[in-house]
């Protein structure tokens, strides 16, 4: 990550159930993608902004045996000690620090780019730390594409938890967040000099692990909400509420997967 002010600082106590739904619900479709791109024994991978363990440790399963892998944060206390023994861990700011050396095959960042300003620089460090011929996946939200917790809002909870979520947007924006940045992704990879780019999207509906998610950083946000004063804080504790049942279906913002590669020399 960068130094930049992130909505959801890892070092708040809700940063464990979030990094456990985001595993839940996205490594599948990370994994898919790291599989098609054919990263497998003796490859190196970065991963960028890594968070939790379970995207180093997948990919570190990929590369053994003679691989490397190497998970970088600015906040590694859920790296530290959590990995397994071929994950390589140090603190990075990928938007003002040197790239790791190396020559990557894979270089992976979820849910990293959204919230930083400077993503172009991020994009032009992560690229010039491939091999050529290396990948670059990119995965972010496209927030504005689909932008309600509660699609099908029929009922005046339904109605709630949307306007809970509108004013959680609010506070991404007010910190820089791109809301459109996963439909810029391909142009963005395009523009930096990669080729063969491609892209796709997912969105988890009525999937349990959307819930957690969406607890977890409600909760770490609660005061930012009602400070902002477009919702209550009556308000906010009954979507918190509503959110520990299985009474609304909760929908997530697409995640776009972007990918693409470092000509060859």
């Amino acid at each position: 990550m960068s130094s930049h002010e992130y909505l959801l600082d890892n070092q708040a106590r809700q940063a464990v159930d979030r990094f456990g739904a985001l595993s839940a619900l996205f490594d599948p479709v990370t994994f898919r993608h790291v599989d098609a791109l054919g990263i497998g024994p003796g490859g190196r991978c970065w991963e960028v902004g890594a968070g939790g363990p379970s995207v180093p440790d997948g990919l570190a399963d990929r590369v053994r045996p003679g691989g490397r892998v190497l998970a970088t944060d600015l906040d590694t206390r859920w790296l530290d000690g959590r990995t397994g023994p071929s994950v390589e861990v140090a603190r990075h700011d990928v938007v003002t620090d040197d790239p790791p050396d190396g020559g990557f095959d894979l270089v992976h960042a979820r849910l990293v780019l959204l919230h930083l300003p400077a993503r172009e620089e991020a994009l032009r460090r992560m690229i010039s730390a491939l091999r050529p011929g290396g990948w670059l996946l990119v995965e972010d939200y496209d927030v504005s594409l689909q932008p309600l917790i509660c699609p099908d809002a029929v009922t005046s909870d339904h109605r709630l938890a949307n306007a809970v979520k509108a004013a959680f947007r609010q506070l991404l924006v007010d910190r820089g967040a791109d809301t459109e940045l996963g439909r810029k992704l391909p142009r963005l990879l395009r523009e930096a000099g990669l080729t063969e780019v491609r892209a796709d999207a997912y969105f988890p509906l009525a999937v349990p692990a959307v819930a957690v998610l969406e607890a977890a950083n409600v909760r770490q946000v609660r005061d930012a909400l009602v400070e902002r004063g477009d919702v209550t804080a009556a308000e906010v504790d009954r979507y918190l509420e509503l959110a520990s049942t299985a009474e609304v279906d909760l929908a997530t913002a697409p995640l776009v997967s972007a990918w693409g590669r470092r000509a060859p020399s």
